[in-house]
Parts: C-alpha cells; sequence; structure tokens
C-alpha cells in the first residue's frame, strides 16, 4: 500500500503488509520529491506539481497542460506502482514512470529463499537446494509464494545417528538482507557453528561481525557489475552436497570404471526414445483435459521453422504444424509480447481449462518469455469470414449455415450459464470462429475473454472487441455482462443469413444504388413479407422459410439497445432448435434513425 509518511516528513512511503517500509518518494523540494528525478524531466513538458502539508490537511496535485490525456497509477501484485499514459497514435497504454524503478526493489517481491535478478529472463528464482513452492504461480508471473527445501535440515530431532552435519554453500549478494541478528563470534568458524547451534538459523554471514537469519530467508538480489557485493553463507541438508568436491575422487574412480557401461546405456535409452516417441505423444493428445507445455524450439521442429502461416489471429500470426503422429495442428505464436501477455495468460487460464464440442481445443502452449505460443486443434476449413466473404465465397447451404449459427450459440451458451465463473469471450465475430472438416463451428480466440463470478452480475473493463460488433454498452463505457456477446452474436447472425457483411449491402432506388445497413434491411423485408430476398439464389432452392424467418427474429432480439431486452444464449439455443416460440421484436432506437435518414419508405419498419 501507499500513503503519506505519517512521521510528518513530507513524503510518500510504499508499505508491504501494512508494516515494511520498501520504497519511499523522498522530501518534498518544493518542486519535486527528492527520489523521484524524473518529474524534474515532466515539469519542464507539460506537467506542474504541488504539494501541500500543514496541521489540516495534506495532499499532492499536479496539473497537465495537455487538452486531453489519460493517465493511471496502478499497484501491481508485485507491489511496484507503474504510471501509465494512453497514447493514440499506437492505441495502448504506455509507461513513463515506475516506483520503485527496479523490480527487485520491491520487498518480498519473489518470497522466501529465493534470488531477484533485475534484467533476467525471469527476474525470480529459486536459491541452490530449493524449488518452486507453486508452480501454477510462477507460470503466471506471480512467484510470491517462493521456494521450498528438497531436503530437510538434520537439526535437532530431525536428526539420527549416522546422519551428516548440515553445509553451507557461498552466495553472493547485492546488499545483505534484513531482519539479522548480530552474535558474538570471533572468527568466521566461531560465527559458522553459531548457526549450526540453532535448528531456526538459515545462513550467515561475517565481515567485520557475525549475522545469522532465521526462518525464512527474502530480499535477496542478485550482484550487478557496479554493485561491490556481500556474501551470505546458505544452510542446506548435507544430502545436497554429495555430488561436490568432497566426493569428486570417489566419482571419478567410478565413472572410469563404469564409463562403458554408461555409454552403452545411452545409447540404449537414444533408441527407445526413439521407438516410443510416437506412442507418447498419441497418449498425450488422447488425454482428455490435459494441457501440455511445448518448447518453443519443439515448436519451432513442427511448424517446419514456422513456414506456412495460416492466418493471422488477435496478438499473432497462426501456422501449420504436425506432431509426430501425424496430428495437425495451429500455432499462434505471439508478435507483440508487450501487448499480447494479458491475452496470453486470458486464453491458457480460460479454454485451457473447459472443453466443449463448439469451443476451440487448446491442446499445448510453450511458457518461454518473448516466445510465448498457443497450440491448437487444426481446422481445415478456416475461419467463418473467409468462407462467407471469401473471393469466391464457399457455397454453404441454409442447412449448414443454420448449423454453424446453432453450435456458436451452444459454445456461448456454455460460456455464460454452465461455467463454475461466467467467461465473456468480449469479440465474437466470423474472424473468431472456425470450422472443422464437416462446417462444425468451434468458437477461438479467447484473448480478450473477461471472467465474472457468479456472485458478480457485470464487470467493468476497458472498451475492446471489434467495431460493428461492439454493443452499446461498450461505447457508453459502462459495465458489460453476457448480454455484450449475445449483441455481436446477433450482428453476427445476420452475416451467416445474408453472407455478407452487415455494411457492405446495397439496394436499388429511384435514385440508383444505395448504401444500406442489413439489419435495416431485415427490418423492411420482414414487414413486407419478402423473405426471399433476404437470401442468394442458391440458398433459396433449399432454405425453410420458417427457419429463416426464425434467425432473423433472434438477430433483431439479440441487437436490442437494453441490454435486459436481449435474450439468453440458452434461450437462443432452444429458439433456433423450435423448441420455444419467439414474439415480435421492437426495432432498436439506432435502426429507428437510420430508418428516418434511409430513403426506403416513409412507413416506420418493424423487425419481424
Amino acid at each position: 500500500m501507499s500513503e503519506l509518511d505519517p512521521g510528518g516528513s513530507n513524503q510518500f512511503i510504499y508499505l508491504w503488509n501494512k508494516s515494511e517500509v520498501y520504497w519511499a518518494t523522498g522530501k518534498w523540494t518544493g518542486s519535486m520529491f527528492a527520489e523521484v528525478p524524473e518529474m524534474a524531466s515532466y515539469s519542464k513538458a507539460s506537467l506542474t506539481y504541488e504539494f501541500v502539508a500543514n496541521h489540516q490537511e495534506s495532499y499532492f496535485t499536479y496539473h497537465t497542460n495537455e487538452s486531453i490525456v489519460t493517465a493511471i497509477f496502478i499497484m501491481g501484485v508485485s507491489g511496484q506502482i507503474k504510471c501509465v499514459a494512453w497514447a493514440e497514435s499506437v492505441q495502448d497504454w504506455v509507461p513513463f514512470l515506475s516506483m520503485p524503478k527496479a523490480q527487485c526493489g520491491v520487498y518480498f517481491v519473489c518470497g522466501s529463499f529465493t534470488m531477484c535478478t533485475e534484467n533476467a529472463l525471469s527476474f525470480c528464482s529459486c536459491l541452490r537446494g530449493f524449488s518452486k513452492q507453486y508452480e501454477g504461480n510462477w507460470l503466471y508471473g506471480h512467484p510470491g509464494g517462493g521456494c521450498t527445501r528438497n531436503a530437510r535440515l538434520q537439526c535437532g530431532a530431525n536428526r539420527s545417528r549416522n546422519a551428516e552435519v548440515d553445509k553451507f554453500y557461498e552466495l553472493a549478494v547485492a546488499n545483505l538482507p534484513d531482519k539479522a541478528w548480530s552474535v558474538v563470534a570471533s572468527s568466521a568458524d566461531g560465527c559458522r557453528q553459531a548457526c549450526l547451534n540453532n535448528c531456526s538459523c538459515v545462513a550467515y554471514s561475517y565481515g567485520a561481525s557475525c549475522s545469522l537469519w532465521y526462518g525464512d530467508l527474502i530480499n535477496l538480489v542478485s550482484p550487478t557489475d557496479s554493485s561491490t557485493g556481500h556474501t551470505i553463507y546458505v544452510r542446506l541438508a548435507a544430502s545436497e552436497f554429495l555430488s561436490g568436491s568432497t566426493n569428486t575422487s570417489k566419482a571419478m574412480a567410478v565413472w572410469a570404471s563404469t564409463g562403458g557401461a554408461i555409454l552403452i546405456a545411452v545409447i540404449l535409452i537414444i533408441a527407445i526414445l526413439l521407438i516410443l516417441k510416437k506412442k507418447i505423444y498419441n497418449k498425450m493428445n488422447k488425454s482428455e483435459g490435459s494441457l501440455v507445455v511445448f518448447t518453443f524450439r519443439y515448436l519451432r521442429s513442427v511448424t517446419k521453422n514456422f513456414s506456412e502461416r495460416l492466418g493471422q489471429g488477435s496478438f499473432g500470426s497462426v501456422y501449420k504444424g504436425m506432431l509426430p503422429d501425424g496430428t495437425l495442428v495451429a500455432v499462434k505464436k505471439l508478435d507483440g509480447l508487450s501487448q499480447g501477455e494479458k491475452q496470453f495468460r486470458a486464453e491458457v487460464s480460460t479454454i485451457g481449462t473447459i472443453q466443449h464440442v463448439n469451443l476451440i481445443r487448446l491442446l499445448a502452449f510453450c511458457p518461454e518469455q518473448s516466445m510465448e505460443a498457443l497450440v491448437y486443434e487444426y481446422m481445415p476449413n478456416g475461419s467463418l469470414d473467409r468462407n462467407i466473404f471469401g473471393s469466391p465465397p464457399a457455397k454453404l447451404s441454409w442447412d449448414v449455415r443454420l448449423q454453424i449459427a446453432l453450435g456458436i450459440a451452444k459454445g456461448l451458451s456454455y460460456l455464460h450459464e454452465e461455467c463454475r465463473s461466467c467467461i465473456i469471450h468480449c469479440d465474437i465475430k466470423p474472424e473468431n470462429v472456425l470450422l472443422d472438416a464437416s462446417f462444425m463451428p468451434k468458437i477461438a480466440d479467447f484473448g480478450l475473454a473477461k471472467l465474472v463470478g457468479r456472485d458478480f452480475s457485470r464487470v467493468l473493463t476497458s472498451m475492446r472487441g471489434t467495431v460493428g460488433y461492439l454493443a452499446p454498452e461498450w461505447i457508453s463505457g459502462t459495465a458489460i455482462t453476457a448480454k455484450a456477446d449475445v449483441f455481436s452474436y446477433g450482428m453476427m447472425l445476420f452475416e451467416i443469413i445474408s453472407g455478407k457483411r452487415n455494411s457492405a449491402w446495397r439496394q436499388d432506388s429511384q435514385e440508383g444504388i444505395m448504401e444500406t445497413f442489413f439489419p435495416l434491411l431485415v427490418a423492411r423485408r420482414l414487414q413486407e413479407g419478402d423473405i426471399k430476398a433476404l437470401l442468394d439464389s442458391e440458398i433459396i432452392q433449399d432454405a425453410n422459410l420458417h427457419e429463416v424467418e426464425r434467425a432473423c427474429k433472434v438477430a433483431c432480439w439479440c441487437i436490442q439497445d437494453d441490454e435486459n431486452s436481449r435474450p439468453m444464449m440458452g434461450e437462443i439455443v432452444q429458439i433456433l432448435e423450435g423448441l420455444q416460440d419467439i414474439n415480435l421484436p421492437p426495432v432498436p432506437s439506432y435502426l429507428q434513425v437510420l430508418a428516418e435518414r434511409s430513403k426506403f419508405s416513409s412507413d416506420e419498419p418493424s423487425c419481424y
């Protein structure tokens, strides 16, 4: 947490667990905080600051000369405060200040028995003799759970008669960790023995005096070239040193006598791996609900160095690949990690934990930093937009189109109403629906998805999605519900019915050909009873006009201005299957505005 220093020093302090001060802005100098030199450069540009502190009040304000600017101060789960501003040119949040500047400056950022290293591939790592306590948290960038010992210390009641004494290994650190206890010792050996005599002692350091650490060892930071560095000695069980220097001569003798046998064993292992490789991957891909971790090097192999590109998804390109057992896969390789890291985590945490026949199946992923990738089942018929908007478009019969619309509705119904947490996809559109060999639809691209607990009905989030499919509540900035997906589904359903973009329709009039909006055209044609005019001539031959009318009514209900008037996806499934009747929907207000501007007719159209 952050607060003004209660001691009255005219500065902000950052506390861990409301107790430990791990960073401060420095005292107010009259124009800036002493430990935030960036304020001077921003002041020269477009910012001015004011800090008021007296016996009645204390506050800090800043003013900008920019006409429009949106900035946010965020304290992340790691405890580092980041200041970001919205950059219109790149349509993204751009960081301009972090406090403290170094991630390793945050108190307890990596947890117990860890080393924090700035500018490393993974800034937190376990000390020698320790392993990650909560692997899942580390995987998703939250290592605060720290590490735990691989072997218990042989101390007191834990020590057997023949057990060896615990040992220490040398560790270089930028600064000695806090919470040290000073004891009297005349030498390094005496300091070491003082630590061994106490079962709670986990490390010692000997310089001008002897310092001991008890319990958890925290806030260790790796030294840099510019830091002088210190040395501490970390206590481990004797079993952790079996391969150390004390056994070097014995190990060399064993290797000399068994070298030939080891070489033969290695050859046998390689042969066995080659034989079983195909069986292993068969078993892996048949394991329902399992999510496999692949290395980036392996994905490069199965995709032939990402040579066959299938298309462009959100935040990455998609490539075709083949596993050793012949299974075809689609591999999405993230292009811009600064923008796509959250989407990568969202996709793994949502689609990676659920399964439905109308949801794309995530088979595996690669979590390597700057090389994140997602591995999906391969969909031979590609995306829905390529089939209905392509040049030339695929010849999809009405039955196939209705099958696609119904399958998408079932997938969304599962996400909204059947999962433990309601999952709002947030970007339903033809580009995010894939078709298998039998044109069964599967919803894909969950990078923008939001999870909403069953105890909550709404979630407030930044605008996301695609223009043309966005519900009005997105634009108004209010908290959204699953009904935002229903609106997008309705807009897409119009396009499934017509086979064209909603905005790509043109209507003949006395003044020639004019552009129109397909949902508005549906309103007029249904009023006139001219259902056939909504379909291509090839579809009319086998289309059930009652099913077409039912689908048009569903689409009109889905795009109502008032989200409470839109149906649930479960109801839409029932209606499309003919198991539930549907009433005549009112005309949304924005369609009425379009109708007034159009040159169809002076009569007000109705959406039926």
